[in-house]
């Protein structure tokens, strides 16, 4: 049991080391990642969709990364927006790790990119341990799922700079309590903003560009209290102006 333990947390500690090198290098080139997190069935790629067409419509270079057991179909539907898309299989590993970010943005991403959005593999467990670089890290959930789900996944929400909620035009029919959903995210994450979206409806669309946009800006993000004990830390881009960069733009 030691053994298990003494190896995921080198796992862990070497996943924190690329994950810092990866953060320095976005940060050189002005470039804010923003890590959404999500169980499947949220809602997360269809949000997702509409929020790169509206940062097209408005002029901001942003780019996708979306990452999948298996299918290219969120690539396919996310490559709508008119914004590039890449999609990433994991052959059944459950999560992204710094590394393989790295890798797959090298050579492809756009030199003038200033948001990627990176749609991690639909799992509230694995991935929640693993920092990729981000500097904007965004836990969404479907009103579908229950009031109770930050309470199950306390680790996910508890890193969270920003929660979202999916599909609120279905609240009522589900019967939603919103009071208690937030009452519960505030367990374990006080203080990180909760904001209301519907894909489907219009509602809130727009937020999450609008947030992450003040991120880049320079705007302060969430401390999670979880994240300040576990010793996590998320940069600005304008952190590490001067910082020694991975080949990561596109080439081309």
């Amino acid at each position: 049991m030691c053994r298990t333990l003494d190896l995921q947390q080198a796992v862990l500690a070497r996943n924190d080391d690329s994950a810092r090198e990866l953060r320095a290098a976005l940060a050189a080139r002005g470039t804010l990642a923003v890590n959404l997190l999500s169980s499947p069935g949220s809602g997360k790629t269809a949000l997702l969709e509409l929020e790169l067409g509206l940062a097209r419509e408005r002029g901001v270079p942003v780019a996708a990364l979306t990452a999948d057991l298996a299918t290219e179909n969120d690539a396919t539907r996310l490559a709508r927006s008119g914004v590039p898309v890449k999609q990433v299989l994991t052959d059944g590993l459950c999560h992204l790790e710094a590394v393989m970010l790295a890798g797959h943005l090298d050579g492809w991403l756009p030199a003038a990119t200033r948001l990627l959005f990176v749609e991690n593999v639909g799992n509230l467990v694995c991935p929640a341990s693993y920092d990729l670089g981000e500097g904007l890290r965004v836990v969404l959930a479907s009103v579908t799922e229950g009031e109770d789900k930050p309470l199950k996944y306390p680790t996910a929400f508890g890193l969270a700079n920003l929660v979202v909620v999916t599909k609120t035009d279905l609240a009522e029919a589900v019967e939603f309590d919103e009071a208690a959903f937030r009452a519960n995210v505030a367990r374990v994450n006080p203080g990180v903003e909760v904001v209301l979206s519907s894909a489907r409806g219009g509602h809130g669309v727009g937020t999450l560009l609008d947030r992450a946009l003040a991120v880049l800006d320079g705007e302060e993000v969430h401390q999670p209290v979880m994240g300040r004990q576990a010793g996590h830390r998320h940069s600005h881009p304008g952190d590490h102006a001067n910082a020694h960069s991975h080949e990561l733009v596109d080439r081309s």
